[in-house]
Order: C-alpha cells, then sequence, then structure tokens
C-alpha cells in the first residue's frame, strides 16, 4: 500500500490542503472505508469521524440503501440533461420534496452540484431578480466577516475569510462585510449591518447573505435575536435575505435547516453536503414564491444560467433517499439530543481544563475553543499552534477533527453524523480531554 502515498504525491493536488506538507510527509491518512461514525485507512487503524468528514456525511458511512438507490437509478438513466426544459421523475421529486420541508412560501429548486456553485446561483439570480425589475444598480452582496460561502468566484469574494482572499485575491466587486455577531450583541452586530446599508446606499444592495452558523469560520454562534433583527433589516431596506444552509441544512443544528431555530424564513436558501451525506455531489437553491413570481412575470427568453449536472438524476435519487432516512430514523431528534450531550461535556471539560475558554453547540455543531486565559480571553500565540498540535493529539488517540486558527484563533471544531450515540460521544468527549490536557501540560512545561 505504501506505493499509493508516492502516487498521490506525484498526481494528487489535494484541495485546502499544504502542498509541502504533502510532499514532505505524504497523504495525512488513506481511507480505505467507512462504517457508521467510522473511518478505516489502509492499515486497518479505525477512526471516529468526528467532522462527518466535510461537515456532511449525515447518516454515516456505508449506507446501502444510498448505493442500491443509485444503482437502480442508473440503471434505468443514470443521467439526463435538465437543459430547455427536459426534465426527469428524480428531479422533480426532489425539488418537490425539498419544497415540502422548506420554510413557508419556499417552493421552487434550482439544482447544482456542491456548495460553492448553490452561493454563486444565489447571487447571480438575486441580481437577475433586481435587472429584470428595472434596477441592474442592485448588485452588491453585503456578507459577514469570518463567513464561509465557497471557493467560486462569488461565493469566494463573499467569503469574509481572509486566507481564502489572499490565494487568489478578491475576484469580484460589489462585494462588502459587516460584523459578524459573534462575541458582540445583536445591537451591535445589527448596528454594523445598517452601517454598511447606509453607507453603500440600499438602492444599490441585491441581499444580504449569512450562515445561520458560521462553520468554517469557526462554529460561531449567532448572538440571540440576532437573525430576526437581520430579517427586519432587510424588510425595512428591501433587500433579499440569502440564508447559506450548506452546513446546517438537513438537521445538523437539530432542526430541519439553521434558521428554522430562530423561525426566521428567508428569500433565498442555499444547500448542498447533507442533501445527500456526501454519496452524491448535489446542491441548490430555494427561492420564494415572491421571486419566483418576478422571474416568471419579467424574465425574458433563456435564464442563461446551469450547470451540466444541475438536477443530475443519478444523485437527485440518492437524495430523496437520504431525506427519507433522515425523518424514518428521526436523525434530527436524535441531532438535537446528541447536541445537549456534546455540550454538557464540553461545559464540563471547560472547568476541569484550563486552557478551554468558550464552548458551544447548537445540535451536533460544536466547538471548543482553546485561550492562555479564560477570564480575559486571551488568545495563544500563533506560532505555538494549539489547536493544530490538539487535532495531531486526537488523530494519534482514533478522531478525525478539524482545527480553525483564523485571526489568531484556537478553536476545535465538531460535527459528527447525525446517527452517532451517547456513549460514541463520551468516546469523543474523553479522547478530546486526554488531547487537550496533554498539550496543556506540554504548554505549562514551556512556559517554566
Amino acid at each position: 500500500m505504501e506505493h499509493l502515498i508516492d502516487l498521490d504525491r506525484k498526481h494528487f493536488l489535494h484541495p485546502t490542503s499544504s502542498i509541502q506538507q504533502q510532499q514532505k510527509q505524504g497523504a495525512k491518512l488513506i481511507v480505505d472505508k467507512g462504517e457508521g461514525i467510522y473511518l478505516t485507512d489502509i492499515h486497518g487503524n479505525t477512526f471516529i469521524d468526528a467532522m462527518s468528514s466535510l461537515w456532511n456525511v449525515h447518516i454515516g458511512h456505508g449506507r446501502e440503501e444510498l448505493a442500491e438507490a443509485a444503482a437502480d437509478q442508473m440503471k434505468k438513466l443514470a443521467f439526463s440533461s435538465a437543459f430547455s426544459t427536459f426534465s426527469h421523475e428524480p428531479g422533480i421529486r426532489l425539488a418537490e420534496k425539498i419544497a415540502s420541508i422548506s420554510p413557508d412560501r419556499m417552493n421552487t429548486v434550482f439544482f447544482t452540484s456542491g456548495g460553492s456553485e448553490s452561493n454563486d446561483t444565489a447571487i447571480k439570480l438575486v441580481r437577475h431578480y433586481w435587472k429584470i425589475q428595472g434596477q441592474p444598480g442592485r448588485r452588491k452582496i453585503i456578507a459577514l466577516k469570518r463567513a464561509y460561502h465557497g471557493v467560486a468566484a462569488a461565493s469566494t469574494s463573499a467569503t469574509g475569510i481572509q486566507e481564502f482572499w489572499d490565494m487568489a485575491g478578491h475576484i469580484m466587486n460589489d462585494f462588502v462585510h459587516a460584523e459578524t455577531s459573534y462575541q458582540r450583541t445583536t445591537k451591535e452586530a445589527a448596528a454594523s449591518l445598517r452601517q454598511k446599508i447606509e453607507e453603500e446606499g440600499p438602492e444599490t444592495i441585491a441581499a444580504f447573505i449569512a450562515e445561520p452558523v458560521q462553520g468554517a469560520g469557526g462554529v460561531l454562534m449567532p448572538s440571540e435575536g440576532y437573525f430576526r433583527e437581520v430579517r427586519k433589516l432587510c424588510d425595512e431596506y428591501g433587500i433579499l435575505f440569502i440564508a447559506d444552509e450548506v452546513i446546517t441544512g438537513f438537521g445538523r443544528t437539530g432542526e430541519m435547516f439553521g434558521l428554522d431555530n430562530w423561525g426566521v424564513i428567508p428569500d433565498v436558501m442555499t444547500f448542498a453536503k447533507g442533501v445527500t451525506s456526501g454519496y452524491m455531489p448535489l446542491g441548490g437553491v430555494v427561492i420564494s414564491d415572491k421571486i419566483h413570481e418576478v422571474l416568471i412575470a419579467h424574465s425574458k427568453g433563456t435564464l442563461f444560467h446551469g450547470f451540466t449536472y444541475s438536477g443530475h438524476p443519478t444523485a437527485a435519487a440518492v437524495g430523496l433517499k437520504n431525506i427519507e432516512l433522515i425523518e424514518e430514523e428521526r436523525l434530527i431528534e436524535n441531532s438535537r439530543k446528541m447536541g445537549v450531550k456534546l455540550l454538557e461535556g464540553f461545559k464540563e471539560m471547560r472547568k476541569r481544563l484550563e486552557i478551554v475558554g468558550d464552548v458551544r453547540a447548537l445540535g451536533l455543531l460544536g466547538a471548543v475553543e482553546l485561550v492562555k486565559n479564560p477570564e480575559t480571553n486571551e488568545s495563544f500565540a500563533k506560532h505555538l499552534h494549539v489547536a493544530p498540535r490538539v487535532i495531531e493529539e486526537l488523530h494519534k488517540r482514533g478522531v478525525i477533527c478539524r482545527a480553525v486558527t483564523y485571526e489568531q484563533s484556537d478553536i476545535i471544531c465538531f460535527a459528527p453524523p447525525l446517527i452517532i450515540k451517547e456513549d460514541q460521544i463520551s468516546e469523543i468527549l474523553d479522547r478530546l480531554y486526554d488531547s487537550i490536557l496533554t498539550v496543556q501540560k506540554e504548554l505549562q512545561s514551556q512556559a517554566r
């Protein structure tokens, strides 16, 4: 199996990875198979997948039901284009299903292959919405600092993380960023959004976009009431509200969609990841009846936007089966219950460990912050690489997790499959405690 490491170095340019690390050390892990919440590498080592890979394997690994759904559809109709109003039953059925579980008055779906495409699509659609109504000047998108919306042209520009801009520069214009509500009051965060709207001019703004919980930014929770204030501001200024539910959708936060936690209804909602639990690439955009009616009334000719795999029939069949299993197995309820256990464990850890600061979880989306001084929230020096060291200790103990270190933060993120059981939550917590304790002792020893 060692030859695979050499082949990986030579031929596989990995996404969001250190090229130097790959060349020096080879692949971090070559996964061979998955079952439930576990992954096994080519050497037979087993790991708890505490991130659902990329926040997306909701129903767990190795589910034959989805393999069978894909195989059955491939035997009948593996692929057919949805361009020029061509259609097929899986795409129609999935659009109907997603409409039925979406917030009120959101009934129309445009399909993509993933989250970046979904957010780019949403941005193009809202600009088109204003243009066909005689307001082409409404092009600006207000997003939030520390937001992550993807790596395509518009979604990179909407992302509020400096590292993603540094890679290729700002790809598109007309994107501005307000302060997130993380570690701010609702009043402060809402004031930042209002200020941006006033500075830019509401007549120039197409939409505001936000994740219900900022995932890749560090599982940053909104302040209480924030999104209700956002909805009011968007209504006041006549701005559309795009909810990026790519990570938070399909039960991740203990509700079907993240904004359901606060009873807020957006105008546009993007999704991906959990719609198929990652078994097939699929994403999409759900638009309100109001927007759909405008598109019907004012669009002329062809809507010049679409992807080869928009509404891919095999992916749609897998998505339908995946949502069916989420509902039948009551995985949203399990996400809510296990999320409570996860948060309780984090809080207990904060009492027992000296470098644990803020802890948080909403459903099975959680995070632990590591700080030099929990009383003052003082951060560790960046060169100490505290969160990555904890991630490495977790890896040694058979847990795959993710560190976020933007803006000198040290955050450990968690998003295990929604099928996880209480004893498995306890196992993750025990290994996390041991990992943080090990790094804490190393830091104390270095400080002497």
